[in-house]
């Protein structure tokens, strides 16, 4: 069973995977696995992004493949967003990265406290 068949039989509902074997050596691991977001989709979200993907994210592409208006576009980019965690690209440093920084004197003593304590 393929993914987009798997996205059919739940209808949207979540789900986790209880069992993953590795096809090359027959390795099996169970467990509770949740999913990766993008396989959460919908078939037809699915396609989309892919689609998204393959033009580059070029709008006025996705315009001429799906024939719809760029706000529809949008629209469904924005949909599908809202349902999307994302990741921080920023994350607060950790206490060793503060204490570090404070050992090299990039940073002063009063900035490091103002850090960990941000950090907590």
């Amino acid at each position: 069973m393929d993914w987009q068949e798997l996205t059919d039989l739940t209808r949207g509902q979540p789900f986790v995977v209880e069992r993953v074997r590795l096809t090359d050596s027959g390795i099996a691991v169970e467990g509770e696995f949740e999913p990766p977001q993008l396989a959460q989709l919908s078939v037809d979200d699915q396609v989309f992004i892919a689609a998204f993907v393959r033009s580059h994210g070029s709008i006025k592409e996705m315009e001429r493949t799906f024939g719809v208006s760029y706000p529809t576009i949008k629209a469904r980019l924005n949909r599908i967003a809202a349902n999307l965690d994302f990741v921080d690209t920023d994350p607060a440093p950790t206490g060793a990265d503060v204490i570090d920084r404070l050992k090299r004197d990039e940073i002063s003593v009063e900035q490091a406290l103002a850090e960990l304590k941000q950090s907590r």
